[in-house]
């Protein structure tokens, strides 16, 4: 994967490769989909949500640039991957999941394969998790056609949130990196992904 996959399309921060080369995918899915786990595409896993391609995951995260001291946010936990590849390059991860069943399941992985700095919450991540703001890093696995106020809110001082925009219904989304600079919070465009949609609400 960190060879095929990463390296030859722009990933080239050392410590994301790492960090994808020690986290084992296969872990995160299914027993009947772990065949597939290194393949170059996002995978179906419970409540109609999905493991993210291990090049996007592996691109946002280098985007953000974690540094060792950060607190990051992710919204969307899914499966738990990203927070486990991301969870060691930082101090901790806080990530949100509005599907319980999700939640719990990610948790008992993560604490199972030992990544005891990610906190997993329940909750609508379009107000992300106020409690612990700001955050150094905010990751989105979801696509919002409005980029929420309460994220960029809990950016912190030089903060760097990346987060899917739906610019138009049959246009791909465009992946932003949003940058908190004294002048007031900037965004240049990454690359088109395909995301889940964020759904805000109870």
């Amino acid at each position: 994967m960190v060879a095929e996959q990463l390296r030859p399309h722009g990933v080239t921060d050392e410590r994301v490769l790492q960090a994808m080369a020690a986290v084992p995918r296969e872990e995160f899915l299914h027993p009947n989909m772990r065949r597939h786990a290194y393949e170059d595409r996002a995978l179906a896993i419970d409540c109609g949500q999905t493991i993210s391609q291990p090049l996007v995951v592996a691109m946002m995260i280098q985007s953000a640039s974690p540094q060792a001291d950060d607190l990051v946010l992710e919204v969307g936990t899914g499966s738990g991957y990203a927070a486990a590849v991301v969870s060691s390059m930082c101090r901790k991860v806080v990530s949100i999941e509005r599907e319980p069943a999700l939640a719990e399941r990610a948790s008992a992985t993560l604490r199972h394969l030992g990544f005891d700095n990610v906190e997993v919450a329940v909750g609508d991540g379009s107000l992300g998790w106020p409690a612990e703001a700001p955050y150094n890093v905010i990751l989105v696995a979801a696509a919002a056609g409005e980029v929420p106020q309460a994220l960029i809110d809990q950016l912190a001082d030089q903060g760097r949130m990346v987060i899917p925009v739906a610019t138009t219904r049959d246009d791909p989304q465009d992946l932003r990196l949003y940058t908190r600079r004294p002048e007031g919070v900037i965004y240049r465009s990454l690359f088109p992904v395909l995301f889940v949609p964020l759904r805000p609400g109870s």
